[in-house]
């Protein structure tokens, strides 16, 4: 585990306006129309806290002979817990954990006070891709791997813990991804079904794991499965019974008991299919909103001011952006490269442009874009 202290690396410092924000992409009860176009410009500012190339971490190429040293790249998953911001940097490795070009086999997981200084960071084995934060206890809890060969990390009081889950290969023959803490149990994104060999029809979507901190394992149990049954909020069959069908479970988050609509539900990204999945605590009685484009991440605004912190991949670096912001809104990084139907060839702009920050109306299903200024989001997290 290597240790590191640095200060922020702040650049940017700009303000941006983006005309009509929030405008059909606002988020509205399920009473009420679809919001109005005509809302009023809105100021945001954009502020670089950390960059990936004023920091480094230590390896052994594929884990044997010396020491080296290289520069923090691919910030992915982002999660706040106890008045810090943790970050996950993937430093060029693969979906199952393969070697970076330099022979590097670390991800660096990074905590940062909200102005942007460095804490700590620490050097995990496997890709992190999914992160998540339980505020009961102040824990952050990582996945590594979202293809195959997937494992799971707890920190906890500046410790980390490695679990390896019970059953190898996961019932679903894929990885795990996304992380979150949903009255009091562990749920995790069962991502790319099939991977290391053929998905039984019933495949779990979602994980409900539970951790065994004697024997270092964590067990999984399907949550609700990939072919299970869902209500359609919008679309041709609004009002119907559905069969999901998903392919490409990928980000979770839980709603804000504030939200507008879906309060309180814990909701599944199906990001190359374009659903959004919404469940109660028992796993039944699904919802679908199907939406207009792919996104990644999510997170919705519970408050006017606060900060909308995000991980910009291309740019090797976190961002926070400030309001004011339109409560209840649910922004999202849009990321059309990452739907099913995407080109080989990706971004391939305009038909494929690269991310950029949005919005979701969970009415329609539209996504929007609500920023056009110089980043590509990934992982984002709203703190009040």
């Amino acid at each position: 585990m290597d240790i590191f202290s640095l200060r922020t690396a702040a650049w940017l410092g700009a303000t941006v306006v983006a005309a009509g924000l929030l405008g059909t992409a606002g988020c509205s009860s399920s009473s009420s129309s679809a919001p109005s176009t005509s809302a009023s410009p809105k100021t945001f500012s954009v502020k670089q806290l950390i960059l990936g190339e004023t920091m480094k971490h230590s390896f052994q190429p594929n884990g044997t002979g010396a020491m080296q040293s290289e520069h923090l790249v691919q910030p992915d998953d982002i999660a706040a817990v106890g008045g810090h911001i943790y970050v996950g940097f993937q430093n060029n490795l693969g979906p199952q954990g393969e070697a970076a070009g330099s022979g590097n086999l670390d991800s660096t997981l990074v905590e940062l006070t909200p102005t942007g200084s460095v804490v700590k960071q620490w050097d995990v084995k496997g890709k992190i891709d999914g992160m998540g934060a339980d505020p009961a206890t102040s824990r952050v809890i990582l996945t590594v791997n979202e293809d195959s060969k997937s494992s799971l990390y707890v920190e906890s009081g500046g410790t980390i813990t490695h679990y390896t889950y019970a059953q190898s290969p996961l019932p679903h023959k894929g990885g795990t991804d996304a992380v979150s803490v949903y009255n009091g149990k562990i749920l995790v994104s069962a991502s790319a079904p099939g991977t290391s060999g053929t998905a039984p029809k019933d495949a779990a979507a979602v994980y409900v794991v539970t951790l065994n901190t004697a024997a270092k394992t964590a067990a999984v149990t399907p949550f609700f499965a990939i072919n299970a049954t869902a209500t359609a909020v919008n679309g041709t069959n609004a009002g119907k019974t559905v069969t999901l069908a998903l392919t490409d479970p990928d980000s979770n988050m839980v709603m804000p008991s504030s939200s507008p609509k879906f309060a309180g539900d814990f909701m599944l990204n199906a990001q190359g299919d374009k659903k959004l999945i919404f469940s109660g605590p028992s796993g039944q009685n699904l919802q679908v909103v199907n939406i207009n484009n792919a996104v990644d991440d999510s997170a919705v605004a519970t408050s006017a001011s606060g900060t909308l912190y995000m991980t910009d991949s291309s740019a090797d670096s976190v961002v926070a952006l400030t309001g004011p912001f339109k409560p209840g809104t649910v922004y999202t990084a849009i990321a059309p490269c990452n739907a099913n139907s995407a080109p080989s060839t990706c971004p391939n702009p305009p038909a494929w442009p690269p991310n950029s920050l949005g919005a979701i109306n969970l009415t329609t299903g539209a996504v929007t874009t609500t920023y056009h200024g110089p980043i590509t989001p990934k992982g984002m997290v709203f703190v009040p």
